[in-house]
């Protein structure tokens, strides 16, 4: 954390001419208040020398005592050694209250960084070079003010998410809502000719009552997936069986439609942990919207792969391409292509957002391709269930590299 701003934004805290001015006047109070302390020390001392024979014959037995070098010169006056002593403790002093001072004051030049923080430019950081146990403060006080800046706006990402979601639903129950009330109005007012106009009214107002179902019920299944909290049953299973039972339940739609379902595995069988319940949900999801929107399309081909401790499997279609535009946006919850979609096929453009978030459960991930010649989605599958990745953040992975 001691490198969190580098070197070389460090800035030098700038004194003031009032704060160098205090700082001299300190070094310069602390030097008289010294140089007294030891004039009257000195005094003291050759007072009681004078006063004191014994102590006099003392200090003269000290003087012939002590001697330097290998000729045995003689210290004559222990004044000069005291007095040079007495001068080292004085600088030592009067540099520790500089310098006491002088982090005072860069203390104060930070306070005032965090009160300007604090008045909402959390955009600043400060920038000054200190002594290093207040620059662990700093460093601690920057990495605090982004991890609150984060926060926040992951708070605004999520306030804004939640208002979106509310307008989107609104828009979405209210236009068959709008209709059942409507047709439900005319039965209620008689306003019918004969039995086929009421039962054309009823039949309506049930139709769009099962689409406010499938909205409600899908929604409900995309806030309980986009919880990591949500419980996942852990099964053992093989893939190229999951992929062929799926196959044979859309068998008979795509029949109809003229569309070939393949399956192909390797190796098979496949055996990996999922929830298979919420895995089935994905391949639904995925198959049901290729058999709505690949319009032309001939086959649609369920292909899984080991690589490593990962399963890959691919579901593709041979149908209409998909904007590349698009491809972004697939993931997006209420997204759908082409507008028209929700009154053509009753979407509700939820589908693939939980698919996204089943996914992100499992600890995987999911993106999409589309060529005029194929269009793809390909799922990345761990092979045993372990760490799970948020499904908040799981978009960032939902576009091919």
């Amino acid at each position: 954390m001691a490198d969190y701003q580098g070197e070389k934004n460090l800035q030098k805290v700038a004194l003031t001419a009032k704060e160098k001015s205090e700082l001299f006047a300190e070094g310069i109070i602390t030097v008289i208040l010294l140089l007294l302390l030891n004039l009257s020390i000195m005094v003291l001392l050759q007072q009681a020398i004078v006063n004191n024979p014994q102590l006099s014959g003392g200090v003269w037995m000290i003087k012939n005592a002590i001697t330097i070098g290998p000729n045995e010169w003689h210290i004559w006056s222990w004044q000069n050694w005291f007095v040079i002593l007495m001068g080292v403790a004085d600088v030592l002093v009067v540099y520790w209250r500089l310098i006491r001072r002088y982090h005072q004051m860069q203390m104060w030049h930070v306070i005032g960084e965090l009160h300007y923080i604090a008045d909402g430019h959390l955009d600043h950081r400060i920038n000054l070079r200190v002594n290093r146990d207040l620059q662990r403060v700093i460093d601690s006080v920057n990495t605090l003010v982004d991890s609150t800046v984060r926060s926040m706006e992951e708070e605004r990402k999520i306030e804004k998410s939640k208002d979106e979601l509310i307008t989107n639903v609104s828009h979405d129950l209210r236009t068959p809502l709008t209709s059942i009330i409507g047709y439900l109005g005319l039965i209620e007012d008689n306003q019918y000719q004969t039995k086929e106009e009421l039962t054309k009214y009823t039949h309506t107002a049930f139709v769009k009552a099962q689409q406010m179902k499938v909205l409600v019920e899908d929604l409900f299944e995309y806030t309980k997936v986009r919880q990591t909290s949500t419980p996942i049953t852990k099964t053992t299973f093989d893939m190229e069986q999951m992929l062929d039972q799926l196959a044979a339940s859309f068998e008979l739609e795509a029949n109809k439609k003229g569309i070939q379902i393949n399956v192909t595995c390797n190796p098979a069988p496949l055996m990996m942990e999922a929830d298979t319940e919420k895995l089935g949900r994905v391949f639904n999801n995925l198959i049901a919207n290729a058999l709505k929107y690949g319009k032309g399309g001939k086959q649609i081909t369920l292909a899984a792969e080991k690589i490593g401790q990962e399963a890959i499997i691919k579901v593709s279609n041979d149908g209409q391409q998909i904007p590349s535009d698009s491809l972004n946006q697939l993931f997006d919850r209420f997204y759908r292509v082409e507008a028209s979609r929700s009154q053509e096929t009753g979407g509700t453009g939820l589908g693939l957002a939980i698919t996204q978030s089943i996914v992100a459960l499992h600890g995987g991930y999911i993106y999409a391709d589309s060529t005029p010649e194929l269009t793809i989605f390909v799922i990345h599958l761990p092979l045993k269930l372990g760490r799970r990745i948020d499904p908040q953040t799981a978009g960032a992975k939902s576009v091919k590299e």
